[in-house]
């Protein structure tokens, strides 16, 4: 199958340091490859892969800093997709709703998969606008405030399956990791670390839009002699931070659409104590690669029954759940159906969509 991936540029493909996004469509991307599958990919200059890239910008643009605009470089991709577009199978977008106006009335075969929070409030007009538009979700909980959207499938995140290894948890400290902003809820990771007795080690990015939150809520926190703030890490160095905490904390207060780091956990043995919101009960086997606790004093309670799971047994549902290559083959279960539907379509009068024709008349 011919097939483009069209990543957002705000990071490579793979990230250097945090990304979710642009991080899935790279292992997706290598997959897919590694499937025997045709794949181009739509990313910035500076990502690496095994697929055929079509370069957009120099660099990721989080990193560069004369880049002022996202949105043209955005713009410009699209532009570029639409010019090739029929070299493809399938255009796989993963950029939210940006690249709707150009492609609803085309009639190719597309799919986009949503990444984010869907609880916005001005997100239905966007998607009520183009209701044709096909839509992936990354959990069954993400579709919730959109449940009338023209969804396709749910398809969860994966991992490479050698990406990590085993690890030993041996470090005697709590993991946090992610970016600094109140919906992640570092305060309580240290709450509970704090109260626990046990070190806490932060891997995490400080945005611009939460520079404020960090100096006046999270700074005063990072006194205490337990508390290391690591600042961004590379996927280098994540197997050894995730493989060596005892637990992670995803102390989070919001709608999680995945929760990358939990499965990332997961496949180095680490079980997570989390809280239940969002895809957290679709991701976490309650019991068996860590614990869903509903406040900060189950937290605390869930700490050594966590450090205490067989991290062998953790890794090996990641194996079962999570792995890259699950995550491909239901993508093109989903690409199939596309295709299959769009020659369906086709062979209707003058190879027009009938629902095009009745709109046209």
């Amino acid at each position: 199958m011919r097939i483009a991936q069209i990543a957002p540029l705000h990071e490579g493909c793979p990230p250097r340091y945090y990304g979710g996004t642009e991080r899935v469509v790279s292992y997706l991307t290598e997959e897919l490859v590694e499937l025997g599958h045709d794949v181009t990919l739509f990313a910035s200059g500076d990502s690496r892969t095994s697929a055929q890239l079509v370069p957009i910008c120099p660099r990721a643009l989080r990193l560069d800093s004369a880049v002022m605009d996202p949105l043209i470089y955005h713009l410009v991709m699209f532009n570029r997709v639409a010019v090739r577009a029929a070299e493809f199978d399938i255009l796989h977008f993963h950029t939210d709703y940006l690249h709707f106006p150009i492609f609803a009335g085309l009639g190719l075969p597309t799919v986009t998969t949503l990444h984010g929070r869907l609880d916005l409030p001005d997100l239905p007009v966007a998607y009520a606008e183009f209701p044709e538009m096909p839509l992936v979700s990354i959990s069954d909980n993400q579709r919730l405030p959109l449940p009338w959207a023209n969804w396709r499938a749910t398809v969860r995140h994966g991992l490479p399956r050698n990406l990590y290894r085993l690890g030993s948890g041996g470090g005697g400290y709590l993991a946090f990791i992610g970016r600094i902003s109140p919906e992640k809820r570092l305060d309580r990771a240290i709450e509970i670390a704090g109260r626990a007795g046990m070190p806490l080690k932060i891997a995490a990015k400080i945005d611009r839009v939460d520079r404020d939150y960090f100096e006046a809520v999270i700074q005063p926190l990072l006194a205490a002699p337990t508390i290391e703030y690591l600042g961004e890490i590379s996927d280098a160095e994540k197997g050894t931070f995730l493989g060596e905490a005892a637990a992670l904390l995803f102390p989070i207060d919001w709608p999680e659409p995945f929760g990358l780091a939990m499965i990332e956990a997961m496949a180095n043995g680490t079980p997570t104590i989390a809280f239940r919101c969002g895809a957290v009960p679709e991701v976490i086997d309650d019991g068996v690669t860590g614990f869903i606790v509903d406040d900060v004093e189950a937290a605390i309670a869930a700490v050594d029954p966590a450090v205490a799971r067989s991290r062998a047994a953790i890794r090996w549902r990641f194996e079962q759940r999570f792995t890259a290559e699950r995550m491909a083959r239901d993508y093109l279960a989903v690409y199939e159906g596309l295709v299959d539907s769009a020659v369906v379509a086709s062979s209707g009068p003058n190879g027009m969509e009938p629902e095009r024709i009745v709109s046209a008349l």
